[in-house]
């Protein structure tokens, strides 16, 4: 036994086990979730902005088009796709306190993208978001950006 000031402990102390979560889906509202694919959930409006565009006008695309996030298009068929959230702009443009209508997408876009297929099961797409720091991705089913997942969309997945 040793004291480290918060009461004595045993030398070799187990780690408390996890809070019991079910185990085996015990909750049947998940177990939905866990078989249904992106492609279910994905909202098929996908809107897209040039690199070359001030904040301003994503801004301006944003609040017209009420989303939270723009896919920034590729300048060649070899380029890798961006993506500028709101986010980026309150960080990146109104937290230094930067002019929208002098900074470019490109400037602050994200990119490259992390992307899933329409396939993937939800499960493995919100442990994907969680590992990674995302909130959403753009679905593409290997030819084109078909869809944007986010963890909004896998949240209203739980049936209750």
């Amino acid at each position: 036994m040793y004291n480290d000031g918060w009461g004595p402990y045993p030398a070799t102390r187990e780690i408390p086990m996890r809070k019991d979560r079910g185990g085996k889906m015990a909750n049947k509202s998940l177990k939905n979730v866990r078989f249904t694919i992106v492609g279910d959930v994905m909202s098929k409006h996908v809107e897209f902005i040039d690199g070359n565009e001030t904040v301003t006008s994503a801004i301006a695309m944003m609040r017209s088009k009420k989303v939270s996030s723009l896919v920034v298009n590729r300048r060649t068929h070899e380029d890798a796709w961006g993506i500028v959230t709101r986010k980026d702009i309150v960080s990146e443009v109104v937290d230094p306190g930067r002019d929208p209508k002098d900074v470019k997408v490109f400037e602050i876009m994200t990119k490259p993208l992390v992307m899933v297929s329409p396939a993937l099961a939800l499960k493995y797409c919100a442990r994907l978001f969680h590992n990674v720091g995302i909130r959403r991705a753009p679905v593409f089913d290997g030819k084109e950006i078909v869809g944007i997942v986010s963890n909004t969309d896998i949240f209203n997945a739980i049936e209750l």
